[in-house]
């Protein structure tokens, strides 16, 4: 059966949404009597619907290919959060590039609680992926590599699908911080895009606590 939802926090607020449409008729019915009840029933399922419909987008298909390119040289969709600077990353897409002239897009994730996410307060989460990710891009730039970087959706794998819709990835390569210290790894990030995309998926450990020593 195929998921209604883009991702996790979406279902956190449908729960909760959900939740709260009950509370509030049972308060009216409590309050006002069974017709007031009805009422409020009527008034918030009518909002409700207006809402979804304006919501939702038409249904896309799942993204399991890549955009196709040009052979205009390798390119490289990098997919990383607090770990983006690491030196491990760098050395992974240097081997990745190899030999040949490569373009990396490096992807930020915009991470946020749950409760900014449902009060819609993105914007501490994201001008810290934002921060990560232009150091990032000067950092391979720096390096030779033609890139650029752009803030992705708070679920890394709805980020990869939403990059791989324009960038004509040859591999993706997940950067996450050691097992045990990830949560990208506890909830299988990495298993679920090799299962979804129609491209190499390459993992890559950070460890930061390491690199103090």
């Amino acid at each position: 059966m195929k998921n209604p939802f883009r991702s996790e926090a979406q279902a956190y607020r449908f729960v909760i949404g959900t939740a709260v449409y009950f509370i509030v008729i049972a308060v009216a019915t409590a309050l006002g009597g069974r017709w007031v009840g009805l009422g409020v029933f009527v008034v918030l399922s009518v909002l409700a619907l207006v809402w979804f419909f304006r919501r939702v987008p038409k249904e896309a298909p799942d993204v399991t290919a890549p955009k196709q390119h040009a052979d205009d040289g390798r390119r490289i969709l990098v997919v990383a959060n607090e770990t983006a600077g690491g030196l491990e990353l760098r050395d992974a897409i240097r081997a990745a590039a190899g030999e040949t002239r490569a373009s990396v897009l490096v992807v930020c994730p915009a991470l946020n609680s749950r409760v900014r996410h449902w009060a819609s307060d993105d914007d501490a989460a994201r001008a810290a992926a934002e921060e990560r990710m232009a150091k990032t891009v000067a950092a391979l730039e720096q390096l030779g590599f033609s890139a650029r970087g752009e803030v992705g959706d708070a679920d890394p794998v709805l980020a990869i699908t939403d990059a791989l819709r324009t960038f004509g990835a040859d591999v993706v390569i997940i950067s996450t911080h050691p097992a045990g210290r990830s949560n990208w790894l506890e909830r299988g990030v990495v298993e679920s895009a090799r299962e979804r995309f129609d491209v190499p998926i390459e993992h890559v450990v950070v460890d930061l606590e390491a690199a103090k020593v």
